[in-house]
């Protein structure tokens, strides 16, 4: 394929990332299927390979949203603390797919939302975005949590050192949104969770240590119906 059809092309996509349709260049046609899923064929439009593409297609995201687990880990913040959560996790044999750039269209099969909230400049830049950014995407994605029945367990376990204006910034997108919040000590000696989280019923578990965080997550995810494996 040259570089005039790739541009044509190329165009095309970013032209209709939201829409249904085709566009063919030299030979070649583009169908627009759902955002950022594309057919490219050889050729013009052949209903009935056009069929059996679409229905591959809907069996492959179907089959993944089977595969997906319960539970669904992401980062608030992009620190490294998400990680050590499922380390915490699989020693409790807890099934759980970490997505620390997880989004709202993400949460099809899902039980529990696991947002784990601790700012790093680093892990920003790492992932090309910025505070803003990343409030946008908490706070959409948690949103949504909630209007599709997914429990949302917001967990802190940075302690006082995880603490700090980047970080307060994310407990303050997240806090709010959470059925339940873990903690570990010394990351709510100022009482800004239970300030976020003011009149809502939310229960905030503290725990000594990140390895301490499995009793509280344990009692938690048992009460939403999540079981080792």
């Amino acid at each position: 394929m040259n570089s005039t059809i790739e541009n044509s092309i190329s165009g095309y996509a970013d032209k209709n990332d939201k829409k249904y349709g085709h566009k063919t260049v030299k030979g070649y046609t583009l169908f627009s299927i759902s955002r950022g899923i594309y057919l490219l064929t050889e050729g013009g439009i052949d209903m009935k390979r056009l069929i059996i593409a679409l229905t591959a297609l809907l069996v492959l995201a179907a089959a993944g949203a089977a595969f997906a687990a319960d539970v669904v880990l992401t980062s608030v913040g992009q620190s490294p603390d998400v990680m050590m959560v499922r380390v915490v996790l699989r020693k409790m044999k807890i099934d759980a797919d970490s997505e620390p750039l997880l989004k709202a269209d993400a949460l099809a099969g899902r039980k529990v939302l696991v947002a784990v909230v601790g700012g790093s400049s680093k892990g920003l830049g790492a992932a090309g975005i910025n505070k803003d950014q990343e409030v946008e995407r908490v706070s959409s994605l948690l949103k949504a949590a909630k209007e599709q029945g997914v429990k949302v367990l917001v967990m802190h376990i940075g302690g006082e050192g995880r603490r700090g204006t980047l970080s307060d910034a994310f407990i303050e997108a997240a806090a709010p949104w959470g059925d339940r919040i873990i903690v570990v000590d010394g990351g709510n000696s100022d009482g800004i969770f239970e300030k976020l989280t003011e009149g809502k019923n939310v229960k905030i578990l503290v725990a000594p240590n990140v390895n301490g965080t499995s009793a509280p997550l344990g009692e938690t995810l048992s009460e939403w119906g999540i079981s080792a494996k």
